[in-house]
């Protein structure tokens, strides 16, 4: 009796994730995504930029917006108002500092010996270069949170 009663209540529970996901009521969730997403590239972004030796003052730039991002993104999960006021102003940024590190990263490999006429031993030896671009996926995500509208 009670494995039945769980069986409903999980086909309930996808046919209205379903109903969330055809209507574009996805802002908690991919509001939480961001503040995941934001958690864990601040934290893979911290070791390589200290195995780099933060040789940059604009390395610590994304290192500290993770945090922001996973604060806005635990807002917006909470708060509808949140969701549309902190989560696309923390995102904004957080684009615009992955698009700044996708153009940072090719300067660097510039800057390798060889530069790009060695871009096969370069980019794999030298800065990571779509990498920035995972933050501003990351970013691109809580934009995308802001504007859409809120599970039921």
């Amino acid at each position: 009796m009670r494995a039945r009663a769980r069986g409903r209540r999980g086909r309930r529970a996808a046919a209205r994730a379903a109903y969330d996901v055809r209507y574009g009521r996805l802002q908690r969730s991919l509001s939480l995504l961001t503040a995941a997403g934001s958690a864990v590239t601040a934290a893979e972004i911290f070791l390589e930029h200290d195995r780099a030796g933060f040789g940059n003052r604009v390395m610590w730039w994304p290192v500290l917006l993770g945090p922001v991002g996973t604060a806005a993104g635990v807002a917006g999960w909470r708060s509808e108002r949140s969701a549309r006021t902190w989560l696309p102003l923390a995102s904004a940024a957080i684009v615009a500092n992955g698009l700044q590190g996708t153009y940072l990263h090719v300067r660097g490999i510039a800057q390798k010996p060889g530069g790009w006429r060695m871009a096969r031993y370069n980019v794999e030896l030298g800065p990571p270069l779509f990498a920035p671009l995972l933050m501003s996926m990351v970013g691109g995500m809580g934009l995308l949170a802001s504007v859409l509208r809120r599970e039921r």
